[in-house]
């Protein structure tokens, strides 16, 4: 199982850093992305302490702003890994969990980040890169530094940082 997540890290996370990123075609479908999942971010952020920055950057790099394989069949906008039905329904064995919409999944992410060991220390503080830095540290990742890289490669393109830049239309 680690092998696979190591290939997930190692193959698919650049790709789609490279697939979403360095075309501003594809800007338009992470804009609409962070648009569309904008108020529900919003009132887990404030439930949580979890800045919005860094639950829409992670969302937007895992789940390939919600277009992968995992984000479209399982509802999973963070590659948790956990119990799915797809091998039975569609012929597919993945490891990743399966969510019945996107708003549990958002919700699963929160949870399972505020059982560690620095969530009640940086519970309400605003600094993405403090955030990013210590889930780097505990392990969120097997490629810590090339996960911290895409994360905040998405928060500086996105200006998600800046709230008043979050547009929240439909």
């Amino acid at each position: 199982m680690k092998c696979c997540i190591k290939i997930y890290l190692k193959i698919l996370l650049p790709l789609l850093f490279v697939f979403f990123f360095s075309c501003d075609a594809k800007a338009g479908v992470v804009r609409n992305y962070i648009n569309k999942y904008h108020d529900l971010v919003k009132k887990l952020s404030i439930e949580y302490g979890i800045p919005v920055s860094v639950i829409t950057a992670i969302s937007i790099v895992e789940s390939g702003a919600g277009q992968t394989k995992n984000g479209k069949l399982l509802n999973n906008h963070f590659g948790i890994v956990g119990k799915n039905n797809l091998l039975k329904t569609k012929g597919i064995k993945t490891m990743f969990k399966q969510y019945p919409n996107a708003e549990a999944s958002f919700k699963d992410f929160c949870e399972m980040v505020s059982r560690k060991r620095y969530y009640a220390k940086l519970r309400g503080n605003k600094s993405s890169l403090l955030w990013i830095n210590a889930m780097a540290k505990a392990g969120y990742s097997t490629q810590p530094e090339v996960w911290k890289k895409l994360i905040l490669n998405a928060i500086k393109k996105y200006n998600l940082d800046d709230q008043n830049n979050i547009s929240h239309s439909k």
